[in-house]
C-alpha cells in the first residue's frame, strides 16, 4: 500500500492537458447587456429547454454561468419560469414526448419573445434525424429566430448569437 501511495505522490498523472478555451471578451458580453437594455429596458432572461438532446449543448450552455464566463455580471440570466423569459433556448431534436412541453413553454412566455435553437440536432435532428421518436428540429414545432451552429457550439458562439438576435430585434423596432 505504501508503494502505491508513494508512486501516486511522486509521479505525474497520465492525463491530457486541458484544451485551450477562448475566454469571453468583456466587450462581447457588455455589448449584449447594453443591447438587451436598449431593446427591453432590462436584462435578458433566458429559459433553457432540452427537447431531447445528448446533453453536449447543455454542458456548453451551463458553462456560461460558471466563474470563467459568468454572464450574470453582464445582465444575462437563466430563469426557471417561462413567464419570466425573453428567450427560449432549445437544444436537441424535438422528441414526440417533448413537443407539447416545448409548445406550452413558448405559449407561456410574454412578448417580446424569441426562440434560439442551439446545436446541429436542434436545426434538423442531427444524428437523431429519422428516428421514430423524433419530430424534427426545433423549427418543426416553433418559429426559430436564430440558430447557433455547432456540435456542440462553444459558449462564446452562443453569446455572439444572442447579441446578433437582440441587436437585430433592436434595429427592427427602433
Amino acid at each position: 500500500m505504501r508503494r502505491y501511495l508513494l508512486q501516486g505522490l511522486l509521479h505525474r498523472p497520465l492525463t491530457d492537458p486541458a484544451p485551450e478555451v477562448e475566454p469571453v471578451s468583456p466587450e462581447l458580453a457588455a455589448a449584449l447587456g447594453r443591447a438587451a437594455w436598449r431593446r427591453l429596458g432590462r436584462s435578458l432572461a433566458i429559459r433553457m429547454v432540452d427537447a431531447g438532446s445528448c446533453n453536449g449543448c447543455e454542458l456548453e450552455i451551463n458553462a456560461l454561468s460558471n466563474p470563467f464566463y459568468d454572464i450574470e455580471r453582464f445582465g444575462l440570466h437563466f430563469v426557471a419560469s417561462p413567464r419570466h423569459a425573453d428567450v427560449l433556448m432549445a437544444t436537441g431534436p424535438v422528441t414526440k414526448n417533448m413537443r407539447e412541453a416545448l409548445e406550452r413553454t413558448w405559449a407561456a412566455m410574454p412578448h417580446p419573445k424569441w426562440v434560439v435553437s442551439v446545436g446541429e440536432c436542434a436545426r434538423g435532428g442531427g444524428c437523431f434525424a429519422g428516428s421514430y421518436a423524433v419530430v424534427g428540429g426545433v423549427d418543426a414545432v416553433l418559429p426559430v429566430d436564430l440558430h447557433v451552429p455547432g456540435c456542440p457550439p462553444e459558449p462564446t458562439a452562443i453569446l455572439r448569437g444572442l447579441l446578433t438576435l437582440v441587436e437585430a430585434a433592436a434595429g427592427a423596432s427602433g
